[in-house]
C-alpha cells in the first residue's frame, strides 16, 4: 500500500499546476502528497469501485478527480469556473490518456439552482473555498452536494469549520473526518505575509 500510495503522490504531483490568479476564488493547489493520502482513506472507506462515477467540484487542475481514476473510478466529471484551471486539467487528463473517463465542464457552480439531471455521480469530492476571502463562498458548493443525487460526499474543509457538518445533518447526511492533517499555502497574494504557510485541515466523509 506504501508503495502505490507514493506512486500515485508522484503522478499526481507531475500534473499541470493550477494557475491560482484569483485570490477571490481562494485558489491554492493540493498538494500531491496530501492528495494521495486523502484518496487513500477513500479507499478505505470502501467508497471506490470500478463503477464509480465522481464528480469534483471546484476541480482546479483536477488533481482530485484524476486521483480517483487512477485509483480505479470508472469516470470523473471535473467541474471548474477558472478557463485556465480547466485547460491545465485537460492537459493532464491527455498525457494521462485517459480522455474516455474524463468530462470537463466550465461552469459557476453558484449559478445551479438544480444538480444537473445528465451528470451521474456515486462520489463527489471537492475542497471549495473556505470563504475567508468571500465570506460564505463555499455555501453553494455545499448546498449543491448536499442535494445532489450522490452516494458519498468526501470534503476538505479548514479545520476550523463547523457548518458543513450542521449543513449536513440539516440535509440528513450523517458525518465521519476520515483524515487530517496540514496543507502547505505558498505566498501567491498580496495579502500573504510569509513565503509559505501551513493550515491545519480534516477530511470529511458524509453519507445518508
Amino acid at each position: 500500500m506504501a508503495g502505490e500510495l507514493r506512486r500515485l503522490a508522484i503522478a499526481l504531483s507531475k500534473l499541470p499546476k493550477h494557475p491560482q490568479r484569483s485570490s477571490e476564488l481562494e485558489q491554492y493547489v493540493t498538494e500531491g502528497d496530501f492528495a494521495a493520502r486523502w484518496i487513500a482513506a477513500i479507499l478505505e472507506s470502501g467508497d471506490l469501485n470500478e463503477q464509480s462515477k465522481v464528480v469534483d467540484l471546484g476541480s482546479g487542475n483536477g488533481i482530485l478527480g484524476i486521483g480517483l481514476i487512477l485509483a480505479g473510478a470508472e469516470s470523473v466529471t471535473l467541474v471548474e469556473i477558472d478557463e485556465d484551471a480547466t485547460e491545465a486539467a485537460k492537459i493532464g487528463v491527455t498525457k494521462l490518456g485517459i480522455e474516455g473517463r474524463a468530462r470537463l465542464i466550465t461552469e459557476d457552480v453558484s449559478t445551479w439552482e438544480n444538480w444537473p439531471t445528465e451528470i451521474k455521480c456515486d462520489i463527489l469530492i471537492m475542497n471549495p473555498p473556505w470563504g475567508f476571502q468571500k465570506s460564505r463562498a463555499d455555501r453553494p458548493f455545499l448546498e449543491l452536494a448536499f442535494s445532489s443525487p450522490a452516494s458519498v460526499i468526501h470534503l476538505l474543509h479548514s479545520a476550523d469549520a463547523k457548518h458543513p457538518q450542521g449543513m449536513a445533518r440539516d440535509a440528513g447526511w450523517k458525518s465521519e473526518m476520515i483524515l487530517e492533517g496540514q496543507i502547505r499555502l505558498p505566498a501567491q497574494y498580496e495579502h500573504h505575509k510569509r513565503a509559505m504557510s501551513e493550515s491545519p485541515v480534516k477530511c470529511w466523509r458524509f453519507s445518508r
